[in-house]
């Protein structure tokens, strides 16, 4: 089975498909189209079809390729009454894999790797995202600048360690090792000093190993020192005398090396005492022999042409340093713009959800507008999803507050009705009510009115199920439509058929059905029955309290270790029963009349 370049969370160009869940054998998808909502299970088998018939017929139909595939395969005719979303998920499948093909983040390939540079842009626009893309399968060696880092804490420097010596005792006028009973060698711990490397020495040091190996110098092995938040270090202070190796002439090499000091020398040396020899440039007056001697004697620092330093800077941060323009000149400066992830992520508040690339373009605006200033916008990855759902205390926690106390805060009577309540204003307080249990809880309501104030309009529901299937919203022939009247008259399991009598219910039939499929086999894949009630599942290995307590007419049925709950509609239990069918290959059937 083809393996398809959608998965849980994407959303079709149109809004019409959301991926709720996947698992092997199939989609959930809620579809939105002509105004009605519905939740379906879409097999992976016949949207394989669909997407071979749309590969070679591009402009075609959804009704002529229901007319063209039903019928041709085992598939039930059916499934095919679903050719609108069958047909916008081939098609988003089809062009999520020309993307691949064609595209990556920002074409980053397509541009040179210079050996020194920053992306740099607002919070969330992917700056580490992207290094870690470009650096896949490379050496990478990462730090972190902060206000405390400095020269020893980036090159190296002595440090006090711990080893085990043999305890000596003198006895007369010599030094021997004092024994244990049964003839060991006695120690002691002891404190001494060694020279310890840090991010920039150890990915010195690697590169130039690499170089060394390599022929003649020649494709050597790249290695990439990573500096994440570059400017919230004191860059003058950290680099020191290393700002003159940013220097690299058209080769690849630092233009001026520095002497190292004695320390550092003799780390060196020792490191380097076995490379081979190394094929460098005449620097600084130096023949090339003489620089590949001092290198190797660690007597001058000078960078290799694939020792690559890149960095990010996000251009928001209240606590950064200033660089200066002789600083800021050595580096190439790679801008990361805003844009949309295209992971499909959604805003969930009070029972609703809310496009989070929607919020992203209206909150930007108004930012914007409201305090002219680019560095304070939001980039689509400030915050992550969970399955693809950022949840109201997670909305509140990062956005709200970061909205709040960095960009609004001194602007609040320019922001307009961004923080208007029903009555009054909306300060970051009220979005915070005390619990039964004494601790801090999002006002979801809160949330819903400031996405409100902000113009977002509702994308989806909270994946409830409890529009069993929106009949009529998609172009379903017209037996596909009377197939949904149809009431169900047995289960055809092999060897195991079950005839509703008058005087049983659907549910009953379903518990059967269970029992003849075997309760231990449907525990086994009871996370990917994703049918709920009251956001909990259909089938669960425990009871819910939402379900227990609840006033909408569910309870629980136990069969086995298994809880199932009762009140659903029927439609609801023939939907499992197929979808466990197709998880566990059983061979199930329905008759309807």
């Amino acid at each position: 089975m083809e393996v398809f370049a959608i998965h849980k969370g994407d959303v079709s160009e149109n809004g019409q498909i959301r991926i709720i869940d996947e698992d092997r054998l199939c989609y959930i998808v809620e579809s939105n189209s002509r105004g009605a909502r519905g939740i379906r299970t879409i097999s992976k088998q016949l949207l394989e079809e669909y997407v071979n018939y749309f590969r070679l017929y591009p402009d075609s139909s959804p009704e002529k390729a229901r007319n063209d595939l039903a019928g041709n395969s085992d598939i039930d005719k059916f499934e095919y009454g679903y050719t609108s979303s069958l047909s916008t998920m081939a098609k988003m499948a089809l062009k999520r894999a020309d993307d691949k093909k064609s595209s990556n983040p920002l074409d980053f390939e397509k541009q040179k790797r210079h050996l020194q540079q920053i992306f740099y842009g607002a919070p969330g626009t992917g700056k580490s995202h992207a290094i870690k893309y470009m650096t896949e399968g490379k050496r990478v060696i990462r730090t972190t600048f902060h206000p405390d880092s400095d020269y020893s804490t980036f090159v190296g420097a002595y440090k006090p360690t711990t080893i085990e010596v043999p305890l000596m005792t003198v006895i007369g006028t010599k030094a021997v090792p004092v024994e244990n009973s049964d003839g060991s060698m006695r120690t002691e711990t002891k404190i001494e000093y060694e020279f310890v490397a840090q991010a920039f020495l150890n990915a010195y040091i690697k590169a130039w190993k690499l170089f060394a190996i390599a022929d003649n110098g020649n494709k050597a092995n790249e290695v990439y020192l990573i500096i994440e938040e570059i400017n919230r270090g004191n860059c003058a202070q950290i680099f020191g005398d290393l700002f003159q190796l940013l220097d690299r002439g058209e080769n690849g090499f630092s233009e001026y090396p520095i002497i190292a000091d004695k320390d550092l020398q003799k780390h060196l040396a020792k490191t380097f005492a076995d490379m081979p020899y190394l094929n460098v440039p005449a620097i600084g007056g130096m023949t090339a022999e003489k620089v590949a001697i001092k290198i190797r004697q660690g007597e001058i620092l000078l960078l290799p042409r694939n020792f690559y330093i890149w960095a990010t800077m996000n251009t928001s941060d209240q606590s950064l340093f200033p660089i200066d323009s002789a600083f800021k000149r050595r580096w190439d400066w790679q801008y990361m713009p805003i844009s949309d992830g295209k992971k499909g992520w959604q805003i969930e508040a009070n029972g609703k959800r809310y496009d989070w690339w929607q919020f992203l373009q209206k909150m930007n605006d108004k930012i914007g507008s409201t305090t002219n200033s680019e560095d304070k916008k939001l980039g689509y990855f400030f915050c992550k999803a969970k399955n693809n759902v950022i949840d109201a205390e997670t909305f509140v926690g990062k956005v709200v507050f970061y909205i709040w106390n960095d960009v609004f805060k001194d602007f609040a009577e320019e922001a307009g009705d961004l923080f208007k309540d029903i009555e009054g204003f909306l300060s970051f307080n009220n979005f915070y009510t005390i619990g039964i249990d004494g601790k801090a809880k999002v006002v979801e309501e809160k949330v819903e009115r400031l996405l409100h104030n902000l113009g977002l309009e509702q994308t989806g529901i909270t994946y409830e199920d409890e529009i069993e299937v929106a009949v009529g919203e998609e172009a379903l022939d017209e037996s596909a439509k009377s197939q949904r009247k149809e009431t169900l008259v047995s289960i055809q399991i092999p060897d195991n058929p079950i005839i509703l009598s008058s005087d049983s219910t659907q549910f009953d039939a379903f518990v059967k059905a269970l029992r003849i499929i075997g309760i231990d086999k449907i525990a086994s894949v009871l996370s990917s029955l994703k049918y709920k009630r009251l956001d909990c599942p259909v089938i669960s290995d425990h009871k819910y309290d939402e379900i227990v307590n609840n006033d909408k007419g569910y309870s629980y049925y136990q069969e086995g270790n298994l809880f199932i709950v009762k009140g659903c509609k029927y439609y609801t239990y023939i939907r499992i029963l197929e979808d466990l069918n197709k998880l566990l290959n059983i061979g199930l059937s329905l008759e309807t009349k």
